[in-house]
């Protein structure tokens, strides 16, 4: 028998544990952490959250996590609700979600989920290095240094 093959999904904005609304923590709680990993990309602040668009042809890579999506179609159907994905209408939701190959810290390459975002972010601040966590925090940082 064929061992079955494992959900992955990237996180690299607003899912990460660090960031979750508290509404969903008790979803991302439920996925099992890798390890740091990162796709071919740019990455917006579009304020509230950030936005990946996929470049494969880009040299600036996003920075996430990847996680094992446990053996529950609830999980995965909660987090597109969240980010406003609806199989049945992709013109009309706000991210896709689709399984691209993202690179491991190790080098390793697996396929995984990722949600893309769906619309022009050209007007939204690039977000510089690829990392929210670390946009994010330095953004806090010079806020407070402007108060």
């Amino acid at each position: 028998m064929a061992e079955l093959m494992k959900n992955y999904l990237f996180l690299y904005g607003t899912l990460l544990p660090e960031h979750v609304s508290p509404d969903l923590k008790s979803v991302v709680q439920r996925l099992r952490r890798l390890g740091s990993a990162t796709i071919a990309g740019r990455l917006f602040d579009l304020g509230e959250y950030p936005a990946l668009v996929l470049d494969t042809s880009a040299e600036t890579r996003v920075t996430g996590e990847v996680f094992e999506l446990p053996d529950d179609p609830g999980v995965l159907q909660s987090l597109d609700a969240y980010e406003e994905f609806d199989p049945n209408d992709p013109d009309g939701s706000l991210f896709l979600r689709k399984r691209m190959p993202i690179e491991l810290r190790d080098g390793r390459r697996i396929l995984a989920w990722v949600y893309i975002y769906n619309r022009d972010p050209s007007h939204s601040p690039l977000v510089s290095g690829g990392n929210y966590s670390e946009w994010k925090a330095a953004s806090h940082t010079a806020r407070r240094w402007d108060e």
